[in-house]
């Protein structure tokens, strides 16, 4: 039997997060989006570095995730390319998230987006932010790890 190469499903990765808080804990999130946004996202036009997740009234939201409309979408639609988008998740889902939230004060992240089975997902991250020498650590530590590979390549 041939293999079959495994295609990439991610859409796009927001790198920053990963450099700005500590994860502790990720959740799969189905989002609600109208038909030129999930076209777009197709095509590669999102954009989630300035995005992020907040809780109300029950419910989860991701907003300033910029999703650029095509030319080629409708005319008698009304594209708004930051538009707020409801995610999906289950109810103990969101109570857990609203609980951590607002009793341990941590952040909810946009970390990717990618397709399952034609539709489009979202990993929310629970976060909580480094301070900045917890920054200088992990930058120090990434080149010494990168020094160590080169020297056993070398040698």
């Amino acid at each position: 039997m041939a293999k079959t190469k495994k295609k990439d499903n991610t859409i796009v990765i927001n790198k920053k997060a990963s450099h700005e808080y500590h994860f502790i804990e990720e959740f799969e999130a189905g989002i609600e989006l109208q038909g030129w946004e999930v076209k777009s996202m197709r095509a590669g036009k999102v954009n989630l570095a300035e995005s992020y997740v907040y809780v109300k009234d029950g419910e989860v939201f991701l907003t300033n995730c910029h999703i650029t409309p095509l030319n080629t979408a409708s005319t008698h639609v009304v594209a708004d390319p930051n538009r707020t988008k409801k995610l999906l998740l289950h109810k103990h889902e969101i109570n857990h998230l609203i609980g951590a939230v607002e009793r341990k004060g941590l952040t909810l992240i946009a970390r990717s987006l990618y397709w399952i089975k034609g539709r489009v997902k979202l990993k929310v991250i629970l976060a909580q932010g480094k301070k900045l020498h917890d920054k200088r650590a992990a930058i120090k530590e990434r080149d010494w790890n990168r020094q160590k590979q080169r020297l056993l390549k070398g040698g």
